[in-house]
Formats: structure tokens, C-alpha cells, sequence
């Protein structure tokens, strides 16, 4: 008999966290197995090994920016592909066992990022508490019942349903439009179809340490009209002043614009890592002037061949 396809997804364990509630709105996922894992290195493990299909992962916060774990692993991991993005909105909880009240609070447990997007209600509220960092949102609450150096917890929503503890209180993060980007990356060459709502995601090194070399990373999508949703430096690390950029660009490998930038990039740039084009989800369409319809490049094209053939066109 043929072997079963390995249909399993990866996610940043255990049960309760954020990037669960991401994967859960993979309408693929659904029914499927489901592994936690410990971190980003880990997922895109069981990626590259076969162990999963697919593994979801965090890449942006809307408050912290780009998520460096993730961009780096992806810099890092060769032949993965983003083939989708999620949005979760970000809240927070503060929980604690059974029994304590939040004026016993004296020891919060907190994943930094956490304790980052809370810290203004927790200095109004506990402003002579303690922070002990957490590996996850759901593992600083589990924490609480391994040892007794935390009063309570920062958690996600919905944490009292898999652990034995109370709400203390509830949106207890500053920003109320905070919000978590995540991607699905799988090992795969395939790229889904345009659907005039993408996203295009790079790594993209600059070929040299000197003046005006950024400007000419950026002006291979200026010139095209593309928009930049995000740009990120991350270093290289073999020496000071070496620079990968991470960037997601507005539109698909398969519109004209975006084609000519990539090429444009391929040209300057020593190495340029293709990550993914794939639907936004947001769903909003891509915005761009009329001058860089994929008409405008196609006729550019066919003037150029005339010219250079002799013939003129059909």
C-alpha cells in the first residue's frame, strides 16, 4: 500500500497560545493532527524533516514590529515558503490559582513580549510588582503551578479553560488594536495564484557597506510603484556593518511590477531569498497607479523585441 501523506501541522505549544488560535484558521488544518512545539526553530524542524506539512509561526506584532527569532530562522533555513497569512488580535488576561486575589499579587510571570504591551496597566495597578520572564503566554501560566515564585500570570484569553486558574482581570493590554501577524510555511515550490490581494515576502542582503546602497535596494521597487509593508534590518553576522533586509512587499511574483523589482533585486543584490507570494489577510486589494498595470510592462516588452527583431507586431 502507498504511504499515507504526512498531514501533521506545527504550532508554538502548548494549547492555549496565540499561534494555535492562528492555526486554527486554517480551514486545511481542521481535522488534522496538530503538533506543539517549543519554538520557531523547532517548527521549521519538522518542516524541512517531513515531520509536518506545515508549521504556523509569528512574524510581526503590531506593536513590537517583526518578530527577529522568526526572521532570522527563515534567513536561515533554506527552501521554505510562506503559502499564507493569519492575523489574531492580541489580548491579555492576568490569572492566578484559585485563591489569590489580585492586591496578593506581588510576582508576575510573563513572556517579555507580553510584559512589554501590559506594562502601563501593570505600573497603575501593581506598581510594586516583580517580573519573572516566560518562555510562552500559556507557559507563564502553567508555571504557576510548578513552583511558587509568581503570584500570577499574563496569559491569553480563554487560559482558564485548559489549567486550573481564575481571571483576575481582563484586557490588561495597552494597546487595544494590538495585533499578531503569522504565516504558514511549508516545504513546497508551488505558489498560489494572484489574487490582486498579496503579500511577496524577501530576505534581501546588500551587496556592500557604502553610501546609497539602501537607496538603490529601495528604489528597485520604488521605480515599479510597489509599496512596502514592511522592512526590517537584521544582521548578517560575519561582520559589523552587514545587513539583511527583511521585506514584504504589496503584490505577487506573478504581476508584472512585481516580476521587474525581483529582477531588478536578483541584479544588485548577491542574495535575494524568495520567502513567498501569497493572499494578504486582510484581503485588501493591492493599490498602484494606473502607469504600472501589467499592460504597461507587457507593451514595454514587445517594444523593446520590435526594435530589436525588426518585425513589427502582430
Amino acid at each position: 500500500m502507498p504511504e499515507t501523506p504526512n498531514v501533521t501541522y506545527s504550532f508554538l505549544g502548548p494549547a492555549g497560545t496565540f499561534t494555535e488560535a492562528a492555526l486554527a484558521q486554517v480551514p486545511e488544518a481542521q481535522g488534522k493532527p496538530w503538533r506543539a512545539v517549543n519554538n520557531v526553530g523547532e517548527a521549521l524542524a519538522d518542516v524541512v524533516s517531513g515531520r509536518s506539512v506545515a508549521a504556523m509561526i509569528a512574524i510581526e506584532n503590531s506593536v513590537d514590529g517583526g518578530v527577529s527569532a522568526t526572521q532570522d530562522a527563515l534567513a536561515s533555513v533554506p527552501g521554505l515558503r510562506i503559502i499564507g497569512e493569519y492575523l489574531v488580535p492580541v489580548k491579555f488576561v492576568i490569572v492566578a490559582r484559585p485563591g489569590t486575589t489580585l492586591k496578593q499579587v506581588r510576582v508576575i510571570n510573563a513572556h517579555p513580549v507580553a510584559y512589554a504591551q501590559c506594562r502601563v496597566w501593570l505600573e497603575a495597578t501593581l506598581p510594586n510588582h516583580g517580573h519573572i520572564p516566560a518562555s510562552s503566554n500559556v507557559a507563564a501560566a502553567s508555571s504557576l503551578f510548578e513552583n511558587g515564585l509568581a503570584d500570577a500570570a499574563i496569559a491569553p484569553p480563554g487560559i482558564d479553560q485548559h489549567y486550573d486558574l481564575v481571571e483576575l482581570a481582563h484586557d490588561v493590554g495597552d494597546n487595544p488594536n494590538a495585533v499578531t501577524r503569522f504565516v504558514l510555511v511549508a516545504r513546497t515550490t508551488e505558489i498560489p495564484p494572484p489574487t490582486g490581494a498579496d503579500k511577496t515576502s524577501l530576505i534581501v542582503e546588500l551587496p556592500d557597506d557604502r553610501s546609497g546602497a539602501l537607496l538603490e535596494m529601495l528604489e528597485q521597487f520604488a521605480t515599479r510603484g510597489v509599496n512596502l509593508s514592511l522592512i526590517q534590518s537584521r544582521p548578517i553576522g560575519d561582520a559589523l556593518g552587514r545587513y539583511r533586509f527583511v521585506i514584504d512587499a504589496d503584490g505577487h511574483i506573478l504581476d508584472e511590477r512585481m516580476s521587474d523589482a525581483l529582477l531588478g533585486l536578483r541584479r544588485f543584490s548577491p542574495n535575494v531569498l524568495f520567502l513567498g507570494s501569497y493572499p494578504r489577510a486582510d484581503r485588501a486589494p493591492n493599490e498602484f497607479t494606473s502607469r504600472y498595470d501589467n499592460e504597461i510592462f507587457i507593451e514595454a516588452r514587445q517594444w523593446l523585441t520590435e526594435l530589436i527583431t525588426g518585425e513589427p507586431r502582430a
